[in-house]
């Protein structure tokens, strides 16, 4: 379908610097025509499920990567992970392209901001050919000795981690005032085990019945961790017949890491799991490198040392090396090391790729800062910052949304960089909701009208400004600023009561005091890295959750290490808990990693359409039970593609294929379990219902009703029961889980935690989204958002600002009040401040900033922290 705007003739689209695409239908595009300039940044806009993202991702950029695959040697494309081939009729004037795309950090503790961005690899390469060796040094190290995460440089006790698990005495005999008969040693295992060890110990010549803590220091070590396995005579005095036996000893680290290492019972591995401590490596320092790594230097520190400096520090550390005049030549031998010309080279790279990440306001993180612990929007600006260092030109570039977790004042940064993409000679396609983004875009391409297939069609594409005379679109409004943000001039409420934390430790939080409200909607605000996450997500969750029931979904982990490595968060005391009975936290991970999760089954509802065709006369008949109906089992599914409903076809040199099952045509199951119908209708037309269809259809099963019923008060009505979760874009996945929370019976008196929920939703989306915490209130619970969306912050009814900087220079509340008080402050006190202020303004909110909540006696206005 073509755009407002009259298409060029096709020579002219491509003379004139235009990618033309004709005839896109991936996903629900619907046969869209369109035209985006190059060398211009163009904002694709639209509803969440839209096809924005089909647009611009799946069409435009999976051709792009398709193209270059072809150029590249049959063999080489084996080894290169490929997309599939786009839907579409023909695309034009496509140059190269480049995408940055939404993925969540990785939760290995391995990952880090220096193997993400790649700037470690220069790092190590420093050290290993520049680097200052000592006099005994047996050669030159190869640059992979310097990484943890490689066999020749991790430490042999830490494996590279950095942390090491071990037992101590105090882990292994908590009460030194018993005896070895009465438990002093609670790490050894009990009944006939425990009896046998005691006996071996006493036939060993040990005594058994005093207090451990009087038996000699040698005694105790040896019992405890040696290695040693004797083996004795032993003649039990507790049974009626005395009949000797050969009775081995353990030692009790022996048996803790033999049960861990070997045990197949998961109740053995916990039960010995308490007994280990972890801490930093003895042998590394916390490092995890070699000790013959961590004695090379530059600059007298080691790599260590280098990799723990904040990055804006470590730029000044390396300016220096990097600008030194008439360096000397280098040399083959380890002799050769500063002062070299390698050492000016590599010394001058790194310090131009730190420049970037300091100039993105990311100067406080450093290079073994682990991943997991960063917030979205640090994670967002060190990916765009590896991509600007690049230096292409003549490229797309496809961005997913950059400011995502991004607070408005890091956004300014962001515009820069996407405006010195545009200057290098490259076009920037944008896949944006932030309204303040799209307004400094040269060109919009609006999609919708709706979502799901009330979308897929491209109501505008031209000048930003053109947009305000579509009356179809829903993005028209808010970049005009008359969409109303969900305010509605309402008053703050007052607070019932105060959650009171006192001396957090966690992170950049050091020994903090936050007081939360409850009973309202709190929104926790703040520049990213200044420690909003960390607060909410993770003290607040683990502090509340140990002494109330916690019902957060457990998602699981498919690694093998733990994501955060931040340790326990330390919380001096805690009040106000009689107040909250109940704890749900709602993160930001997918529902789901195949396509064999979906809507249906997430939210539960699937369950119970199973059971109503269980229930049918035909069911019975046959003996089925709900199981048949499982498309992920076998007895019901089809066997062909074994219910994924397509197959795909593996081309050895082309990207992949698939499509329907040629046995089952998509409908997942074998003839016989679709031979059963409920008022007429399949299993599988049922899957394929859009939620509005089967609210109606399913509208007499109660369980079914209500989670379909959640649904469409979130704005999901579009979407197939059956869709899979990896066809959901992010502001779906978040709001599918929020709807799965509020189809539970209301309890009242729950602490829901959100961490920035706004993500990936249009702001026609965030208005329902606003609704529905406001209901959650209104019944009596309480809502704590992080949040950078100035509307959901405006409509809130109190204001936690964290600050004033990321990192070291944030982690201390700079503010509190309603959102009236926090926008009558300066800048200076608070960064959040002009820009909840200029909302106001701007009349996206129309309630009174009038502080009508009343505070706490020591807060009678706005606190600067």
């Amino acid at each position: 379908m073509e755009s407002k705007e009259t298409a060029p003739s096709e020579k002219q689209a491509t003379r004139g610097g235009f990618v033309r695409v004709l005839g896109a239908t991936e996903n629900n595009l619907r046969g869209v025509d369109v035209d985006c300039p190059r060398d211009a940044v163009v904002a694709f806009t639209g509803v969440s499920g839209s096809g924005k993202s089909s647009l611009a991702f799946g069409t435009i950029y999976a051709e792009a990567q398709r193209r270059y695959l072809e150029s590249v040697a049959p063999y080489a494309r084996r080894l290169i992970q490929q997309g599939h081939t786009p839907h579409v009729g023909s695309i034009t004037g496509l140059p190269p392209a480049v995408a940055l795309q939404q993925r969540r950090g990785t939760p290995s503790a391995r990952s880090t901001v220096g193997t993400l961005t790649t700037i470690s690899n220069s790092l190590r390469m420093l050290y290993s050919r520049a680097g200052t060796y000592p006099a005994d040094a047996a050669g030159r190290l190869e640059s992979d000795a310097f990484s943890p995460n490689t066999a020749t440089g991790a430490c042999p006790r830490c494996h590279g981690l950095g942390i090491a698990r071990d037992v101590t005495e105090q882990s292994l005999v908590p009460d030194p005032t018993l005896s070895i008969r009465d438990g002093a040693i609670a790490a050894w295992p009990g009944a006939w085990q425990g009896k046998n060890l005691r006996d071996v110990v006493s036939e060993l010549g040990y005594d058994i019945d005093v207090p451990w803590q009087d038996l000699p220091e040698d005694a105790r070590t040896w019992l405890l961790f040696t290695d040693e396995q004797p083996v004795v005579e032993v003649t039990p005095q507790r049974d009626r017949v005395a009949k000797p036996y050969k009775g081995r000893f353990w030692s009790a680290k022996s048996y803790v890491l033999h049960t861990l290492h070997d045990s197949k019972s998961p109740q053995m591995r916990d039960r010995v799991l308490p007994f280990m401590e972890s801490g930093p490596c003895g042998l590394c320092g916390g490092s995890g490198l070699r000790p013959e790594a961590l004695a090379v230097t530059f600059a007298g520190r080691s790599i260590a040392d280098a990799n723990a400096l904040p990055l804006a520090d470590l730029a000044a550390h390396l300016g220096p090396a990097a600008t030194l005049e008439h360096p000397s030549a280098a040399h083959r031998s380890w002799t050769s090391g500063e002062g070299t010309e390698v050492s000016v080279t590599i010394s001058r790279d790194l310090v131009q790729r730190l420049t970037v990440l300091v100039d993105l306001g990311l100067g406080y993180l450093s290079l073994d800062r682990a991943t997991p612990t960063l917030s979205p929007g640090e994670m967002q600006r060190l990916r765009i910052a590896t991509q600007l260092r690049s230096g292409l030109f003549g490229v797309v570039y496809v961005l997913d949304e950059p400011s995502a977790g991004l607070h408005p004042a890091d956004v300014e940064p962001l515009l820069a960089v996407l405006a010195a993409l545009k200057d290098a000679g490259n076009s920037v396609f944008v896949v944006e909701h932030n309204m303040d983004v799209v307004r400094r875009a040269d060109w919009i391409v609006d999609v919708g009208p709706g979502a799901g297939e009330g979308g897929g069609t491209v109501l505008y594409s031209g000048p930003v400004d053109g947009l305000a005379s579509v009356p179809e679109s829903l993005t028209a409004p808010f970049l005009s600023r008359s969409g109303t943000a969900g305010t509605d001039g309402r008053e703050p409420r007052s607070p019932s009561a105060w959650l009171g934390l006192t001396g957090i430790h966690r992170h950049n939080l050091a020994g903090l005091d936050a007081d939360i409200p409850v009973g309202v909607l709190t929104a926790v605000t703040g520049v990213s890295g200044s420690g909003k996450s960390t607060l909410v997500s993770t003290v607040l969750a683990e502090a509340v959750g140990a002494h109330v029931r916690n019902d957060t979904p457990d998602e699981g982990d498919d690694t093998e290490e733990q994501a955060d490595t931040g340790g326990e968060a330390v919380v001096g005391g805690i009040t106000g808990l009689d107040a909250i009975d109940r704890l749900v936290s709602v993160n930001q991970k997918p529902i789901g990693r195949t396509p064999r999760s979906n809507l249906a089954t997430y939210t539960g509802l699937f369950d119970a359409v199973r059971k109503a065709f269980a229930a049918t006369d035909e069911a019975r008949t046959r003996g089925f039970g709900a199981g048949r109906f499982s498309f992920n089992v076998q007895g019901g599914r089809c066997e062909t593609c074994q219910g994924e409903g397509f197959v795909s076809v593996e081309l050895l040199f082309l990207p992949g294929s698939y499509g329907p099952c040629p046995t089952c045509h998509g409908a997942r199951y074998n003839e016989e379990t679709l031979a059963v119908r409920l008022d007429g209708r399949s299993i599988a037309d049922v899957l394929a219902m859009t939620v509005d269809d089967a609210a109606d259809f399913l509208g007499g099963i109660p369980a079914a009703a209500r989670a379909l019923g959640t649904l469409r008060e979130v704005g999901l009505g579009y979407l197939r029961l059956g869709q899979p979760a990896t066809e959901l874009s992010g502001g779906e996945a978040q709001r599918i889980k929020l709807a799965t929370e509020l189809q539970r019976a209301r309890r009242g008196h729950t602490l829901y935690l959100l961490d920035e929920p706004t993500t990936g939703l249009h702001p026609a989306d965030v208005v329902l989204l606003l609704a529905q915490l406001h209901r959650l209130v209104e019944a009596g619970n309480t809502v704590v958002v992080v949040e950078h969306t100035m509307a959901v912050v405006a409509a809130a009814d109190w204001v936690i600002d964290l600050g004033p900087g990321g990192g070291s220079a944030g982690g201390t509340i700079v503010a509190t009040g309603t959102p009236g008080q926090i926008a009558r402050l300066d800048a200076g006190t608070s960064i959040t401040a002009p820009y909840l202020a200029a909302h106001f303004e701007a009349g996206s909110a129309t309630r009174s900033v009038d502080s009508s909540v009343a505070p706490r006696a020591d807060e009678s206005t706005a606190l600067a922290g």
